[in-house]
């Protein structure tokens, strides 16, 4: 059975595939797709804390569906601005996971992890998928991904089953 290892760009994930489809990503479907056949070694969603009740609601979800969740603070700068992704982190856990799965699936449309997923390719062997929305993600990362899956259709979730929006 081939090992997988799951990273998710929560923040990448949840604003990209608001702009383009208006609604939000389902992360059962993405689990079932991804993992069906497989055996999960890691599955790690990647968020900012802002600390409020929706968003707790909304992890205790992705940790039911069999996610670790690895929050950073949210900083607000003085000229408003504001930091808090996890792209190191997420390449250093995919960089990690390389040697002991036969998979790697990233969610996100970043383009800065197209050098991470060539580098697992290259030196570990394993493939790589990329599950981006069409249109925001950087045609870099596709063409790094071994595979590419399109977020749309069963990958979305429709209002009547909308999980809590984490970021209102």
């Amino acid at each position: 059975m081939e090992k997988v290892a799951l990273f998710v760009d929560v923040q990448n994930i949840y604003y990209t595939t608001k702009k383009i489809h208006g609604c939000h990503f389902d992360y059962r479907a993405f689990w079932n797709m991804a993992t069906t056949g497989r055996q999960v070694v890691k599955a790690v969603a990647y968020a900012i804390d802002r600390g409020d009740k929706t968003q707790m609601r909304f992890q205790e979800i992705l940790r039911k569906i069999g996610f670790e969740v690895k929050l950073k603070p949210f900083t607000q700068r003085r000229d408003g601005s504001t930091k808090g992704d996890w792209d190191v982190g997420i390449a250093l856990d995919m960089m990690d996971c390389a040697a002991i799965a036969n998979i790697l699936v990233l969610a996100s449309g970043d383009g800065d992890f197209d050098v991470a997923l060539d580098r697992v390719r290259a030196r570990f062997g394993v493939n790589t998928e990329v599950y981006g929305v069409p249109g925001l993600t950087a045609r870099s990362l596709i063409n790094a991904a071994s595979r590419f899956v399109p977020i749309q259709g069963q990958l979305l979730l429709r209002r009547a089953h909308q999980e809590p929006d984490p970021f209102r």
